[in-house]
């Protein structure tokens, strides 16, 4: 068990990563442990087979203590069965060996379904306009297949696979169910084509073959024409397949929502001039049109009026009913957050800050900064800068309590709260206020980034003088944060949001729209008072609203 930091004595084995006669190379993760600060893997020092785990899942062992052994000899678990290995070394292939063949078919003849994908939020169906594909053509992986119109967009379906159309499952004009299969696209023959060649016959699997060549193959010219039935006279016309873009009337296809919008507002579309490309109807000229006809207002009240929109559902959680323990991380954070609360006195000041012409200079910089930094440039780079900078003129926000004595440290540490599905981690931005806009961004992001992939250091988590937690992110408008020893204060920024203030204009108060935030200030009242607060979040308040971070930018 390795050293994992200062003032780390133990771990908390949560995975073993390899087991007894695995090989394992050096470097190579060989288990996962929880300390009281991180979750960290611990690697092998050689290359070579596991020999012997010497402690279980769930124990705690102390620093120095001997976890494994890792060699080139047998593990000791199977040195009293030498020979049984043997024995099972041929019967291993014996039930992967049909395994093969029988995936075989699945690559190379089976037909893949192409479904109606997921359309955008509350979407359940789409009619189908067209279909830019026909049974036996060839396409390629991405290429449209169909078109799609929905009551919020009208989209192309591109094909899943490269491959030829084998089957067309939905005609124009139906209206289907996302998920559905619309049609099939393989490499074998079109079905309509299996009473002409033997080998697509051979192939199709007994249950479809009573189904398919009988009843398909003599209609197959049928379904090519089918777009086409809706005019009575070139139903019969053997060149049906040119007829899906045109009506009886001679225009181009109407999708089927600008003829439902039509008939809403009582329009004939034969008397309607298209400015779509190639003269195609569009929402606009149904819309114009309607204006102008002089009992489009008397046939709208009688339409049929429109499904309201489905709530947005909550999925439910599969811990709902259910008992779980306390991971190693929550039992910590609650046990500090419990010392925390019954050693110090706290409390939180809030104030509200117009960030109005803030939000102005990061939306007038964010492209430029993303495109030479590489981070997005948030709101929290601010709050942090500002923060940190007001720390060094208020350094009893910045201090902690040593007995009876107050230590002001001589550096700015700050800790980012960081939310992850392990729980609340605070990793340590060091020397921040010495840092510009770009620095702290790319510092939040790295640290950010680490923790949620669990490649923290101990080192990371150690040292902070101050917290800044970002709960806004998640839609908060403030909180009250709770300061964790031995710090003295935490600040909580909130959501950026939009509503009247007043303003001067020219000497003269007016109400325009104006962008605020909350920051609360949560601190220990045995060493820092109200006042103390009110100061250090006025240099804050009074930074953000200034909003001169032309010369912190960094880029």
């Amino acid at each position: 068990m390795p050293e994992l930091g200062e003032s780390v004595t133990e771990g908390t084995i949560t995975r073993w990563l390899k087991q007894v006669g695995d090989t394992v190379d050096v470097d190579e993760p060989l288990l996962e442990i929880s300390t009281d600060k991180v979750d960290t893997e611990v690697p092998s020092p050689v290359a070579g087979t596991v020999l012997e785990l010497l402690a279980g899942e769930d124990d705690t062992v102390d620093v120095g203590a001997v976890l494994a052994r890792v060699g080139s000899g047998a593990p000791a678990s199977q040195a009293p069965a030498a020979e049984a290995p043997a024995a099972e070394a041929p019967a291993e292939p014996a039930p992967e060996a049909p395994a093969a063949p029988a995936a075989a078919p699945a690559d190379s003849g089976d037909a893949t379904d192409v479904t109606l994908p997921e359309l955008g939020e509350s979407v359940t169906e789409g009619t189908i306009t067209r279909w830019l594909k026909q049974v036996g053509d060839t396409v390629d992986v991405d290429e449209p297949l169909l078109e799609i119109s929905t009551d919020k967009v009208d989209t192309e379906v591109p094909s899943p696979v490269a491959g030829t159309v084998l089957e067309l499952l939905a005609g124009e004009d139906d209206t289907v169910d996302v998920g559905a299969v619309l049609a099939r696209v393989g490499s074998g023959a079109p079905a309509s084509q299996a009473p002409a060649a033997e080998a697509p016959a051979a192939e199709a699997p007994a249950a479809e073959a009573p189904e398919e060549p009988a009843p398909e193959a003599p209609a197959e010219p049928a379904p090519q024409a089918a777009p086409a039935a809706e005019a009575p006279a070139p139903a019969p016309a053997p060149s049906t397949p040119a007829a899906p873009a045109a009506e009886s009337d001679g225009k181009l296809y109407v999708t089927p929502l600008v003829r439902k919008l039509a008939a809403q507002h009582g329009v004939d579309l034969a008397k309607v001039s298209g400015t779509g490309v190639g003269g195609r109807i569009r929402k606009d000229d149904v819309l114009a049109a309607a204006k102008s006809t002089p009992d489009a207002t008397a046939a709208a009240p009688t339409a049929a009026p429109t499904a309201a929109p489905a709530a947005t559902k909550l999925e439910t959680s599969p811990l709902r009913g259910t008992t779980q323990p306390m991971t190693r991380l929550r039992k910590v954070v609650a046990s500090r957050a419990v010392e925390s609360l019954n050693t110090t006195a706290q409390l939180t000041t809030v104030v509200e800050v117009d960030v109005t012409k803030l939000a102005a200079f990061r939306d007038a910089k964010k492209g430029e900064f993303l495109e030479k930094t590489g981070n997005k440039l948030s709101f929290l780079p601010f709050f942090s800068l500002a923060a940190v900078e007001a720390l060094r003129a208020y350094p009893i926000i910045n201090s902690t309590v040593d007995g009876e004595n107050i230590v002001y440290p001589d550096a700015e540490n700050l800790s980012i709260a960081v939310d992850t599905e392990k729980g609340l981690y605070t990793p340590v931005l060091r020397d921040a206020s010495s840092k510009n806009l770009a620095e702290i961004a790319a510092g939040i992001a790295d640290l950010a980034a680490r923790t949620r992939d669990s490649k923290l250091k101990p080192d990371d988590l150690a040292g902070g003088t101050f917290t800044i937690t970002n709960t806004g992110s998640r839609g908060a408008l403030f909180d009250t944060p709770l300061v964790f020893l031995p710090q003295s204060a935490i600040l909580g920024t909130g959501i950026v949001f939009k509503r009247p203030g007043v303003v001067k204009v020219d000497g003269v108060e007016a109400i325009g729209i104006r962008s605020y935030v909350y920051l609360a200030l949560s601190y220990d009242h045995r060493t820092i008072d109200g006042a103390d607060a009110a100061r250090y979040l006025t240099a804050v308040k009074n930074r953000l609203e200034e909003a001169e971070f032309s010369a912190d930018l960094g880029v």
